[in-house]
C-alpha cells in the first residue's frame, strides 16, 4: 500500500476517528465493535478451539505438506471464495468497518491493511475463523519502511550508513514492534534506484548504486523476515515498487518508463532480484508502465521474468487501486478488460479496489479467464498465509486479547537505543572548515530555523506509527546534551515555505489535519530577530532542508533548490561573522552550492527519526564521531540531472582541466557532482594508501587480491568506509566508468593503521551483455579503492 485515495495514511488516527464517529451515536468502542461483527460472534478462545476442526488444524499439525494442504483447501472453494482471496482491503470511506466485517464473514476478503490495532483486527479475524465457510483466516499488512512504533531513519539515510549490520536491526526491531500490533506482512523494502532526486519518493528508497541498493535489499529483508516469516515475531517482506519505479520521467511521480532490457538488467532490476533471492515472500507492483506496457498487464515482467527467470514463489500485490488506473493508462478498455488483464499478467491480490470481485466471476463464466489462471493466483495468497504461520494460527501475532496493550502509543513500547545508536551512523558530515565541530559544551549556542523543533518533519515521510510528540527534535536533543554546561537561544528564522499554494498542497495531502502551521510573520521580522539571537552567540547551528511532505509520495519538485527564505536566512546568519553550523533536514539531494562555500561546517541528516534530536547532537557536540557516506550524488543543479557516478562511457567524455568544448559537459558551470556518491567526513582524518594487487594477470576461474592500508591520522577514533570500485576498460558494450564491487567499515584509534584487502573474482567482473546474458570477458580491468567514489587509488590488471 502506499496511499488511500490518493494520500498517505500514516497512523492509527484512521480507526480512533472512525470509533471517534460511532462513540457520537451512543455506543462505547468496544460496543460498537462487538456490534460490527455480531452479537453471536464466537470469542477468541472459542475461534482457537475451533481450530482442530477446521482446514487450519492440519497445517498446523498434520503431515500433509503444503501443496496438498493449499490443493485440498482449492478443491473445496466456490469461485467466489476464490475471488474473495484475491482482495485486499483497507478500512476506509470505500469500505467502512462494518461492511468489511460482513465481506470477511462471507469469504470475500483475503487481507486488509493499514490497521495497526488490535481491537480493530482481532474482531476481523474472529470474522474469518468462525463466521466463513471455509475458516481461511485474513492477514494484516502495513508500510513497515524505516521503523513502527520507533521511527528510525528515512531509508535515504540508512544507506548512508554503509552498515548492513545497522539495516538489518532496524528492520529487526521494526518487524517486532509490528508484531506486536498483529501485522503480518510489510510493503517493504523500497528498492527502486533513483537518479533523478527530483522525485520525491527518492527519500524512501536506498540510493543510485544498484550494489549498494541490493546489499540495503538482502539486510531489510534478513531482518523483517528473520529465520522464517512465521514466526510471532516476524513479518513477511514485499519488496517495491516492480519494477523501475525510480526511472518515472522526469522524476514525476507515476509517470511512464521507457528504457532498453540492457540497462534495466544492468542497473534497475538487481536489487529485487536480491531482495527475492534473500527469500522476500511478496512483491509489490508498480504504478508506471514500462515500455508502454504497465507493470500490472506486464506478462513479461509478471510472469516471464519474475516467474521463470527468477523462480519467484511468493505473492504478487497491485498498489493502490492500480488494476483500476488500467483504463487510465489506455490499456484495458473498461474494468472488465482491466481484471482480465491483471490476472493473466498474474497480478493475485488485488489491493483497495473492487475489480476483481466485479468481473472475475463473468470472466471466469465465459471462460475468457481459465480456471487454472484463477487457482494460480488463489495459490500463491493461500501459500503467503501459510508461510506466514496463519493457518496454524490465526492470531500469530495478536496474541491474546488480555495481554492487548492498555496505551498503543505508549512510550514503553518504543526503542529508542537503537534508533539513537542507528541515527548516528546515518548522518553525513559535508564540510568542516577549521574544525568547527565538534562543539565545545559551553558559552552561548544560537540554535535557528524552521526545523529546528518539529518532532513531525525529523521523523520524515512513512513514519508508520512514529508519533510527532515521541520524538526528540534537535531542539530538545541540544538541550539534554548542554544541560547545565552551556546557554541555548533559540529563533525560528523563516517558514521552509513562502508559497501558500505549495503549503496547501501539503496540506491537503495529509488528509487527516494540516501538517504545515505557517508562522504568520513576514519574512524580514523573522530574519531580524534571528540575526539579533544569533548576535548574541558564540556559535550558530541553523536546522533548514524541506518539510517531510516535500519528499513524500506525490512530491515530485521543479527546482532541488533550497526552499523558501531558508537560503536569505543563511546569508544574513553568515552575515554575523559567527561560525555557522548548517544542519540539513531533507529526503533528497540539494543543490546546496552557496552552502557548501559559506557554512563553516555543514552536516546532512535526512530525516533521523524519534531519537534524531539526540542523535544529531551526540555528533555535533563529538560524543559520536560521523563516519556516514553519500549513498548518492549531489548535483550543483537541477540542469545537471541526472548526475550519478557510474555513467557509461561515451566518446567524448569531459576532461577535468582540459578545454570543455566539443566534450560531453554544461557549459555554464563546473562539471561533475557537487557531492560525489561515496563521499563523507570524519572528526579524524582517514588515509588510504598503498594499493596492492596480488597479480597482474589472472585467468577464468582464478581470483585476485586488493589491498591498501586505512590509517586513522586525526586525534579522534572513528570510522571510515574503503570502497572497491571496478572498472572494464574495454567490452563488447560501452561500460560503466566505474561500478561499486565492495565495501568495509573500520573503526580505527588515533594512529591505527589497518591493511584493507578485497577479493576480485568473476563475481566481481561480471555483467549484463548486449543478448541479457550475464558474461565475463577477458581484457584489461582497473581496481580503484578510495574513501568516496572520486578520489581513488588505482592499479590495473589482465583477465586472460
Amino acid at each position: 500500500m502506499d496511499n488511500l485515495n490518493g494520500v498517505p495514511v500514516a497512523d492509527d488516527r484512521v480507526a480512533e476517528s472512525r470509533m471517534d464517529a460511532i462513540e457520537k451515536g451512543g455506543l462505547s468502542r468496544r460496543q460498537a465493535l462487538g456490534a460490527m461483527v455480531s452479537a453471536a460472534l464466537v470469542p477468541v478462545a472459542a475461534a482457537n478451539e475451533a481450530l482442530a476442526s477446521s482446514p487450519r488444524g492440519k497445517a498446523a499439525s498434520g503431515p500433509a505438506t503444503k501443496k496438498a494442504f493449499i490443493d485440498d483447501l482449492i478443491g473445496k472453494m466456490t469461485v467466489d471464495e476464490k475471488v474473495g482471496q484475491l482482495r485486499l482491503i483497507s478500512i476506509g470511506p470505500e469500505m467502512p468497518f462494518a461492511q468489511i466485517v460482513e465481506e470477511i464473514a462471507a469469504g470475500r476478503i483475503a487481507g486488509s491493511f493499514n490497521t495497526v490495532v488490535r481491537r480493530d483486527n482481532r474482531p476481523m479475524q474472529e470474522a474469518a475463523v468462525t463466521r466463513s465457510r471455509l475458516k481461511i483466516p485474513l492477514f494484516f499488512a502495513y508500510d513497515v519502511v524505516h521503523g513502527h512504533r520507533t521511527t528510525f531513519p528515512i531509508p535515504l539515510g540508512l544507506a548512508a550508513s554503509f552498515d548492513m549490520a545497522a539495516i538489518e536491526r532496524m528492520a529487526r526491531v521494526s518487524a517486532i514492534e509490528a508484531c506486536n500490533d498483529g501485522v503480518d506482512m510489510t510493503f517493504a523494502p523500497m528498492v527502486d534506484i533513483s537518479h533523478d532526486p527530483r522525485w520525491g519518493r527518492t527519500s524512501e528508497g536506498f540510493g543510485e548504486d544498484p550494489y549498494l541498493v541490493s546489499e540495503c535489499a538482502r539486510a531489510s529483508v534478513r531482518g523483517f523476515q528473520g529465520p522464517s516469516p512465521d514466526r510471532p515475531d516476524t513479518i513477511m517482506a514485499a519488496v517495491k515498487h516492480f519494477a523501475l519505479y525510480g526511472a518515472v520521467e522526469g522524476g514525476r511521480d507515476y509517470n511512464t518508463v521507457d528504457m532498453s532490457p540492457l540497462r534495466m538488467h544492468q542497473i534497475y532490476l538487481p536489487p529485487y532480484r536480491a531482495a527475492i533471492d534473500e527469500g522476500a515472500g511478496g512483491v509489490m507492483v508498480a504504478l508506471n508502465s514500462i515500455n508502454g506496457v504497465p507493470a500490472s498487464s506486464n506478462t513479461w515482467l509478471m510472469q516471464d521474468l519474475l516467474r521463470r527467470d527468477w523462480g519467484f514463489k511468493g505473492v504478487t500485490v497491485s498498489d493502490h487501486g492500480a488494476i483500476t488506473e488500467l483504463t487510465r493508462h489506455g490499456v484495458a478498455r473498461d474494468n472488465r478488460e482491466a481484471a482480465k488483464l491483471a490476472i493473466k499478467a498474474g497480478i493475485d491480490l488485488s489491493m483497495a479496489d473492487q475489480v476483481y470481485l466485479a468481473e472475475l466471476p463473468g470472466l471466469v463464466a465465459s471462460g475468457e479467464i481459465k480456471m487454472a489462471e484463477l487457482d494460480a493466483c488463489v495459490r500463491e495468497v493461500l501459500g503467503a498465509k501459510y508461510d506466514m504461520g496463519l493457518f496454524a494460527n490465526p492470531f500469530l501475532r495478536m496474541g491474546k486479547k488480555e495481554d492487548d496493550p492498555v496505551d498503543v502509543r505508549a512510550d514503553d513500547r518504543l526503542h529508542r537505543e537503537p534508533a539513537r545508536a542507528i541515527a548516528r551512523e546515518t548522518l553525513v558530515l559535508l564540510e568542516n572548515r577549521n574544525q568547527t565541530l565538534p562543539l565545545k559544551k559551553q558559552g552561548t549556542i544560537a540554535l535557528i530555523g524552521p526545523l529546528a523543533d518539529s518532532g513531525l518533519d525529523i521523523l520524515g515521510s512513512w513514519s508508520a506509527q512514529g508519533v510527532a510528540t515521541q520524538a526528540v527534535t534537535l531542539k530538545a536533543g541540544i538541550e539534554k546534551a548542554i544541560e547545565g554546561k552551556a546557554r541555548l537561544l533559540t529563533a525560528h528564522g523563516t517558514n521552509v515555505l513562502d508559497d501558500q499554494k505549495v503549503v496547501d498542497y501539503l496540506n491537503y495531502l495529509n488528509w487527516d489535519k494540516p501538517e504545515v502551521i505557517q508562522d504568520p510573520r513576514s519574512v524580514e521580522a523573522m530574519i531580524a530577530e534571528a540575526v539579533s539571537v544569533a548576535q548574541q552567540a558564540d556559535v550558530v547551528i541553523a536546522a533548514v532542508g524541506e518539510l517531510r511532505g516535500m519528499s513524500h509520495e506525490s512530491s515530485s519538485r521543479v527546482s532541488i533548490e533550497m526552499p523558501g527564505s531558508q537560503r536569505k536566512l543563511l546569508q544574513a546568519l553568515k552575515a554575523t561573522g559567527k561560525p555557522l553550523v548548517v544542519v540539513l533536514m531533507n529526503g533528497r539531494p540539494l543543490a546546496i552550492g552557496w552552502e557548501k562555500d559559506n557554512a563553516d561546517a555543514l552536516l546532512e541528516t535526512w530525516y533521523a527519526g524519534t531519537e534524531g534530536g539526540n542523535a544529531i547532537a551526540d555528533v555535533l557536540f563529538g560524543d559520536h564521531n560521523p563516519s556516514a557516506k553519500l549513498p548518492i550524488s549531489f548535483p550543483r543543479s537541477a540542469g545537471q540531472i541526472p548526475t550519478y557516478y557510474n555513467h557509461l562511457r561515451i566518446g567524448r567524455p569531459f576532461t577535468p582541466g582540459k578545454p570543455g568544448n566539443y566534450t560531453s559537459q554544461y557549459f555554464e558551470e563546473e562539471q561533475g557532482a557537487l557531492y560525489p556518491f561515496g563521499f563523507g567526513l570524519s572528526y579524524s582524518r582517514f588515509t588510504l594508501s598503498g594499493l596492492k594487487l596480488s597479480a597482474a594477470r589472472i585467468s577464468r576461474g582464478q581470483k585476485l587480491t586488493a589491498e591498501a592500508t586505512l590509517t586513522n591520522e586525526g586525534a579522534y577514533e572513528g570510522a571510515d568506509v574503503v570502497q572497491l570500485y571496478i572498472s572494464d576498460n574495454y567490452a563488447s558494450i560501452a561500460r560503466p566508468v566505474k561500478e561499486l564491487k565492495g565495501f568495509t567499515k573500520l573503526t580505527l584509534k588515533s594512529g591505527e593503521s589497518r591493511v584493507v584487502r578485497f577479493e576480485i573474482g568473476e563475481d566481481q567482473l561480471k555483467f549484463v551483455n548486449a543478448e541479457l546474458r550475464e558474461v565475463v570477458e577477458s581484457g584489461r580491468f582497473t581496481v580503484q579503492l578510495g574513501l568516496d567514489s572520486r578520489d581513488v587509488l588505482e592499479q590495473g590488471f589482465e583477465l586472460v
